[in-house]
């Protein structure tokens, strides 16, 4: 299945209750006292009729499908909840590779962004809010994301790996990722900030 045809499929779920949808695709939510945090893209992997993948990031070939959960404001508007793991950091790839051929770049081109409303831990509801694409037309963007990239390359190069923070980049962040908090393996991230921008939020 080609991107544009997922993202045509997908918008028509817009508003949908995916909280049904899992019980009609036989999806679990919880497995015993423990939330299983992909049950979203597991039900919309279904509903696309493709196998649930158990890579850490989906892949269907030329499209990935990422999740966004989206929060109410006091004001009764919508908000990022979080930010976004586009793909792990791999510091010999990254410290040899420009950002235009960069695996970064290719993962944010793939991009098929579902943003859901979270209403509550128990997950009693969540509706599909909007499906998008990164545009990375935007020149300004491109050459921010460019320079965040260049700026964790170049602390690669320079003070190692183990150096990297989250306290890094404008649009672009790189995180420690995995089970536990002494993990030293790390992600590229997206901060709340731009996936906002890329879904017109806020």
């Amino acid at each position: 299945m080609e991107r544009s045809e997922a993202v045509c499929k997908l918008k028509k779920l817009i508003g949908k209750d995916l909280v049904s949808l899992a019980r009609q695709y036989e999806v679990p939510i919880w497995k015993g006292n423990k939330k299983n945090k992909g049950w979203a893209g597991h039900v919309l992997e279904r509903y696309l009729g493709l196998p649930i993948n158990s890579a850490q990031a989906p892949n269907f070939g030329s499209w990935e499908l990422k999740i966004v959960p989206l929060k109410r404001t006091r004001s009764g508007g919508l908000a990022v909840k979080e930010t976004m793991a586009i793909t792990m950091i791999d510091p010999y790839n990254v410290a040899n590779t420009s950002f235009n051929q960069s695996h970064l770049l290719a993962k944010l081109q793939k991009a098929v962004i579902c943003a859901r409303i979270f209403e509550n831990q128990q997950e009693s509801c969540s509706v599909l809010h909007q499906v998008s694409t990164f545009d990375l037309t935007d020149v300004d963007i491109y050459k921010q994301i460019e320079q965040d990239y260049e700026q964790i390359r170049s602390c690669i190069l320079t003070e190692g790996f183990e150096s990297l923070t989250g306290k890094m980049g404008v649009l672009i962040q790189p995180r420690t990722k995995g089970p536990g908090h002494g993990s030293t393996s790390r992600a590229f991230y997206a901060r709340v900030a731009f996936v906002a921008k890329i879904l017109k939020i806020g």
